[in-house]
């Protein structure tokens, strides 16, 4: 099921893609005032995005490009690190846990699972678990074959 945040963010994003730049603002800020969800509409979130418990804490920077298939937790900050340009990409199927904070010029590669309360501020390679802070990876992500 599709959280309320979620069809918020996508009816802002649609309004964004279409240079509505003004309305899309508004829709965002609806949604951080009654979410506590800073999921801005200038987000890029693929297919089957998902949030915890209905976004509550999560921030998101406006020019984040995030996956297929991936669930972000609640309190989670994914960000720009002071002085970068640039903000994490996050491939697909990558889920991040609750308090974490994932920020800086880096990429998260596809099938990664990042630890509760972890800081990631160096890339993260495919098939990976991470964890702690700083996050290191500290196995394979676990994939059962059909």
């Amino acid at each position: 099921m599709i959280s309320p945040p979620i069809i918020i963010y996508r009816i802002g994003n649609w309004f964004f893609r279409n240079k509505m730049i003004l309305i899309s603002k508004l829709i965002t800020w609806v949604n951080r005032f009654l979410f506590s969800a800073y999921i801005p509409s200038s987000a890029q979130l693929g297919r089957n995005f998902k949030v915890g418990y209905w976004g509550l804490g999560v921030v998101i920077h406006s020019s984040a490009v995030i996956g297929n298939d991936c669930l972000v937790a609640q309190n989670t900050t994914i960000g720009r690190k002071h002085g970068d340009e640039k903000v994490p990409v996050i491939g697909n199927n990558v889920y991040i846990a609750t308090g974490s904070v994932v920020f800086g010029e880096i990429t998260i590669g596809d099938d990664v699972v990042i630890g509760a309360n972890s800081l990631v501020n160096r890339s993260i390679p495919s098939n990976s678990v991470a964890y702690g802070n700083p996050a290191r990876v500290r196995g394979k992500f676990p994939r059962k074959e059909c």
